[in-house]
């Protein structure tokens, strides 16, 4: 196929290289255009000084920026993705975004004659990376099932949510979940090195229990060492965790451990840690403690 990758950040440097790799003809196109370049000199594709020039004839276009805004830029703008796209196009969104984003593009996809799902996707840097992401979708199953083989250059598993937006929703909890189970890590983490066990032979041996998580296996160590300068940056889980409370107040409910992880979040942005790892939550804990 032929595959435009639009947003060359941390996911989408290694998503776009992942299809490249498997074959199809990527075109590719980043803000900065150095970074489309520098992919180019890695990858086998070439690169698009616009999102509509880059959408132009692909059977399958591939999205990925920062928030709401510039999804919107990136395909309503006068240079954006669905201005030069052909009938039939399928676009993809692996943003993490707000659902009513989603609606309102399919909505504009439909009416212009193009395909829509929104993907968000799970894994982080090593995941995209190692090409082992998780992806959930809101769309259609005929939709996913022309993606598929382009999924599969990237992904270890795709699901799909439901209608549009629903890719949106699960990621929401996903998300959800993430803050939560780094709470209750920093207080184990804590609890653990003040009384003396060995956190290297307590990580090996709780992940193969109940306790186990990505999160354990990955992070307990290195949250208890206090090295945080890798991997999903606090102020993207911020902008993420600020989704999951603006749609839990439209459907009337409230998350207090949500809201409570992040105002940690915001607080530890404040500190100067915001480009640091999402585990560094323990140190909000430190504070309390």
């Amino acid at each position: 196929m032929k595959v435009s990758f639009i947003g060359l950040g941390t996911m989408g440097y290694p998503i776009a290289g992942h299809v490249s790799a498997a074959g199809h003809a990527v075109v590719v196109y980043n803000r900065s255009a150095q970074k489309a370049h520098a992919w180019c000199d890695e990858y086998t594709g070439t690169s698009a000084p616009t999102p509509a020039l880059a959408a132009q004839d692909c059977d399958i276009v591939l999205t990925c920026v920062g928030n709401d805004d510039d999804l919107r830029a990136v395909y309503l703008g006068e240079e954006g993705a669905f201005q030069l796209a052909k009938p039939g196009t399928l676009f993809i969104d692996h943003t993490t975004a707000s659902a009513e984003v989603a609606k309102e593009l399919h909505q504009i996809a439909q009416e212009r004659g193009f395909f829509f799902m929104d993907a968000p996707v799970s894994g982080g840097q090593a995941g995209a990376v190692n090409g082992v992401l998780t992806v959930m979708i809101g769309g259609e199953q005929s939709d996913l099932d022309k993606a598929q083989t382009v999924l599969d250059c990237y992904a270890k598993a795709t699901r799909l949510m439901g209608p549009i937006g629903n890719g949106q929703i699960a990621k929401m909890v996903n998300q959800i979940l993430i803050g939560g189970v780094l709470s209750g890590l920093s207080e184990g983490m804590r609890f653990a090195q003040k009384a003396g066990l060995d956190i290297a032979t307590l990580v090996d041996t709780l992940k193969y229990g109940a306790a186990g998580s990505w999160q354990l296996e990955n992070r307990g160590e290195t949250m208890a060492k206090d090295e945080f300068d890798f991997g999903f940056a606090i102020e993207w889980m911020h902008k993420d965790l600020s989704l999951c409370l603006a749609q839990a107040e439209k459907m009337g409910l409230t998350l207090p451990l949500t809201q409570s992880v992040d105002q940690d979040y915001q607080d530890l942005m404040a500190e100067g840690h915001g480009r640091q790892d999402t585990s560094v939550l323990i140190k909000a804990f430190d504070k309390k403690a």
